[in-house]
Order: C-alpha cells, then structure tokens, then sequence
C-alpha cells in the first residue's frame, strides 16, 4: 500500500520544521524516507562534515503537506538531530 503522505511530496519542495525553520529540500521520496537535497545537507548543522552528501527524513516526522511544504512535526533543531546520513 502506498503512503498517501508519500503520494503528495513532490520534488524541490521545502521541508520546515513545526517551528517554520528552514531543514532542507526534497529531493524524492525513497521508500519511507524523504531524501533532501545535497545543497541543503548542511543547512542547520555546524561545520562542513555533513556537506556533499545526501540526508534523509523518515516519513513518520511529516505532519501534513501544504502546497509547496512539507511540514514536520518536530522543529527545525530536533529534526536536523533525526536526519540519517545516506
């Protein structure tokens, strides 16, 4: 069965957290995560060890999708900590 949050995210769309801060971009959905894009990878994280490469969100952090953002329902700063390297 597919997700219907899944169905709805779209590339290049904006992922914010519950508090309206900026976590990154979508890139696509991969399976039960949200992959964001590498330009983003870094944008709440101190230092550059996280640059070049791909970030993921799971899914279960969405809150709901708003025309071009996504919503999650942790803010910006706990939800940079939840992100998985890929």
């Amino acid at each position: 069965m597919t997700n219907p949050i899944a169905a709805q995210i779209r590339e290049h769309m904006e992922v914010i957290g519950a508090d309206g801060v900026h976590v990154g971009t979508v890139d696509h959905v991969d399976g039960d995560r949200i992959k964001l894009t590498k330009k983003d990878s870094s944008a709440g994280i101190e230092g550059e060890a996280h640059q070049g490469h791909h970030h993921y969100l799971s899914l279960g952090l969405v809150a709901e999708v708003e025309g071009d953002k996504v919503r999650l329902s942790a803010n910006g700063d706990v939800a940079y900590g939840m992100e998985e390297e890929g």
